[in-house]
């Protein structure tokens, strides 16, 4: 049985309008033509739809149901004519975008807002990975764009700079180390050192040049997990400096003086693949993250 997608279309407009008369009116059709369709899907369910023993025809209790679960279908259909236009405008029907969780979170969020107000079609994914595993899931899920600290080049993929991060290395106020003068790494050895972990898990025989390689190390899950463990006092450690600026201004926090340097700045990196353009939502989405970023970076200078 082949259903009439149209044919439902008429009696959504017959059940509308309340009468055939109307509604082939409505549709600039002859009455004779809306009843031919009526009764086609009539015979095309074997449903009757119509009772047509007294002067006007009325739905039958099945023909409601089917009209009720018609109009679902309706629905379902004119999304996916929708849908398909926009993409036949260059809208992509979805974007994968995987972030390194050392960046900003806010530009990021902003970005996503302002697309979201748009109700554009494209469906868009954010994950978040750690060091080596932003571009293991960039590779592995083939997607569309990664903010990265650092990436392995590709013959296709073009990066573009966003605006410089500083890491401050620090501890607790009450930390052994925060009233030390000129520290160094012997110093730093003989305590518990908080990092993060490479999301990646293939990365067990090299360090992250931010780690200072003692036995003590513990692996957090993310950066606010691990603020959190600076902040009672467990380690030290390296943090973005944005995301404790309030508590470096309060003291709960102290940049070390550690003789090797305390701050630690790098270019994170906008990175995308060049043997496929771009389509629209990739484009809006490129221009409205390095607009939030670079709106952040003046906010917190």
């Amino acid at each position: 049985m082949r259903l009439d997608i149209e044919a439902l279309r008429v009696l959504d407009v017959v059940i509308q309008e309340g009468s055939f008369a109307k509604a082939a009116n409505r549709l600039h059709k002859a009455q004779s033509a809306i009843s031919y369709q009526i009764k086609k899907l009539e015979d095309q369910l074997d449903v009757t739809i119509f009772d047509r023993s007294s002067y006007r025809a009325e739905l039958t209790p099945k023909g409601k149901a089917l009209w009720i679960e018609g109009k679902r279908l309706l629905e379902q259909a004119a999304r996916i004519e929708k849908l398909a236009d926009h993409y036949s405008e260059g809208w992509e029907p979805n974007f994968d975008l995987v972030i390194d969780a050392s960046l900003p979170m806010e530009p990021v969020m902003k970005a996503m807002k302002v697309l979201v107000d748009r109700e554009i079609p494209t469906k868009i994914q954010v994950k978040v990975e750690a060091m080596r595993g932003v571009q293991k899931r960039f590779e592995q899920d083939q997607a569309h764009m990664m903010l990265v600290k650092d990436y392995q080049p590709g013959p296709h993929l073009k990066a573009v700079p966003l605006p410089q991060i500083t890491f401050v290395l620090v501890a607790a106020r009450d930390h052994a180390l925060a009233s030390l003068h000129n520290i160094d790494l012997n110093h730093l050895l003989e305590h518990v050192e908080l990092t993060i972990h490479d999301s990646s898990e293939t990365s067990t025989d090299s360090l992250d040049e931010h780690q200072f390689g003692g036995d003590r190390v513990f692996y957090m899950h993310g950066f606010m997990s691990k603020k959190a463990g600076l902040m009672m006092g467990l380690g030290f450690g390296w943090m973005p400096d944005f995301l404790i600026a309030d508590e470096l201004a309060a003291g709960t926090l102290v940049e070390l003086d550690y003789e090797g340097g305390s701050r630690s700045s790098f270019t994170p990196l906008l990175v995308y693949p060049t043997d496929q353009p771009l389509g629209k939502a990739g484009e809006l989405i490129l221009d409205e993250i390095l607009s939030e970023f670079e709106q952040f970076k003046q906010n917190v200078q």
